[in-house]
C-alpha cells in the first residue's frame, strides 16, 4: 500500500506566519464572528482573514503583514519588535498610547518596558475628524508646556491621562482621545521599518576596499560623463562655426 502524503495541502492563497506552527487559510464570509489574535477586534467582512480552524487562531490580513521590527518617534531611542505574547508573567500588558491593556500581539521595547497595540503603532501622524474643522497633530503625551494641567477630551468631555496620545489642534486647543478621533480603529500603515542588512563579507579590509573602488567608479563615469559633454559641446560649436562659413561663402558667390 502506498503512502498517503501527509502535508498540509495549502492552498495559493492560504499563508504561514512566525506566530502559529499551522498554515492559515483565508477565511471568506465567515458564518460567526472572529476574533483577531493579534489586535483582539473582530473580523471585517471587507478585509481579507485569515486562520486555524483546528487552533481557534484568527489573524486580520493587515495584523499578518505587520512588520517585525519598527522604529516609531515615540520611542525613539529604541526600536521596537513585534511580539506575539507579551514577555511579562501576567501575559498581559498596558498600551503606553492609549492607556488600555491588551494581550494579544504588540510592539515592545523589552528594555523600557515600552508597549503599543498594533492599532496605536499604525495612528497617522495627523487625522482631520467631523466634530472640527482643522487637521489635528498627534501627540506623546501632554501637548502643554506646564505637564501639570488637566484637560479633557474635546470629543467625550472625559479627563484625558497626561502621559496617554492624543490628537491635537494647537490654534484651537481641540485635544481628543485615540479612539475618540478613530472610531473604527484598524491596523495601517506602520512607520518605515529599518531592518538591519546582513554583511556579504565578513573581512572588514575587503569591504574597505570594495567601497574605495565603487566610489572611484563612480567618479571615473562622472568625469567621462563630463567629458562626453564638453565633446558634445565643442562639436556643437565647430558645427556652428562651418554652417556659419558655408552660408558666408554662398553669399559671396551671390
Amino acid at each position: 500500500m502506498g503512502r498517503q502524503n501527509r502535508g498540509t495541502n495549502a492552498g495559493p492563497q492560504d499563508k504561514q506566519h512566525f506566530s502559529h506552527s499551522h498554515i492559515l487559510k483565508l477565511i471568506v464570509n465567515p458564518t460567526e464572528t472572529l476574533i483577531c489574535n493579534a489586535c483582539e477586534k473582530p473580523n471585517n467582512s471587507h478585509t481579507p482573514f485569515y486562520g486555524c480552524n483546528t487552533c481557534q487562531y484568527f489573524l486580520h490580513d493587515n495584523c499578518f503583514n505587520a512588520p517585525r521590527f519598527i522604529n516609531h518617534s515615540s520611542h525613539p531611542s529604541h526600536p521596537l519588535t513585534l511580539h506575539q505574547i507579551p514577555s511579562y508573567s501576567s501575559r498581559s500588558y498596558t498600551c503606553k498610547a492609549c492607556g488600555s491593556a491588551g494581550n494579544g500581539f504588540c510592539f515592545s521595547c523589552a528594555a523600557c518596558e515600552f508597549d503599543i497595540h498594533l492599532q496605536c503603532a499604525s495612528s497617522p501622524s495627523s487625522i482631520l475628524v467631523n466634530n472640527h474643522p482643522h487637521q489635528l497633530e498627534l501627540h506623546f503625551g501632554s501637548p502643554y508646556e506646564d505637564k501639570n494641567i488637566k484637560y479633557n477630551c474635546d470629543m467625550c468631555n472625559v479627563i484625558m491621562n497626561r502621559d496617554d496620545w492624543l490628537y491635537y489642534c494647537a490654534g484651537c486647543d481641540f485635544g481628543s482621545h485615540l479612539h475618540c478621533a478613530i472610531t473604527s480603529p484598524e491596523v495601517g500603515v506602520f512607520p518605515k521599518q529599518h531592518r538591519p542588512i546582513p554583511n556579504s563579507n565578513p573581512n572588514p579590509s575587503q569591504n574597505s576596499n570594495s567601497s574605495w573602488n565603487s566610489h572611484a567608479n563612480e567618479a571615473v563615469e562622472m568625469i567621462n560623463s563630463v567629458n562626453d559633454d564638453h565633446d558634445r559641446l565643442i562639436a556643437a560649436q565647430i558645427r556652428a562655426q562651418i554652417d556659419a562659413r558655408s552660408r558666408r561663402a554662398i553669399l559671396d558667390s551671390i
